[in-house]
């Protein structure tokens, strides 16, 4: 039971995606506070108001059976600054995946020579037009 169950971890890649899930969580955990702690501060001083994370319609108050006062509102400056993360932890993610993950290189196509009868590009040790089927 043990040799199939450590046959199913190492077969079907649970290790390797347990160890991304891993690093995928501190890295999102890097890349939130680079967010809340450096990049926000420096949105919100660009902002007319400094502190726009508590900005909201308010759409009704009351005072409530204790006698403290009860805010009906819908908190739109959280879902914005929300959004904000969002859109900075997504760019982030994607630029380290796009360094992290090069594209190979295309090797040069072989070189090739036209065939003088119908100008087709074959194979440079080619003595016969695969096209045409003259001699070379």
């Amino acid at each position: 039971m043990i040799k199939g169950f450590k046959e199913f971890l190492l077969k079907n890649n649970v290790l390797a995606l347990a160890v991304a899930v891993i690093v995928g969580g501190a890295v999102g955990k890097v890349v939130s506070s680079l967010a809340a702690d450096i990049l926000m501060p420096l949105i919100s001083m660009v902002l007319p108001a400094g502190d726009w994370r508590t900005a909201k319609l308010t759409l009704s108050t009351s005072v409530g059976p204790d006698g403290k006062q009860v805010v009906n509102a819908i908190s739109y400056g959280n879902f914005f600054g929300s959004v904000v993360d969002f859109l900075i932890i997504a760019l982030v993610v994607y630029l380290m995946t796009k360094a992290l993950l090069k594209e190979p290189v295309a090797a040069p196509p072989p070189p090739t020579k036209n065939c003088p009868r119908c100008k087709e590009a074959i194979a440079l040790d080619a003595t016969k037009c695969k096209f045409c089927t003259a001699d070379i």
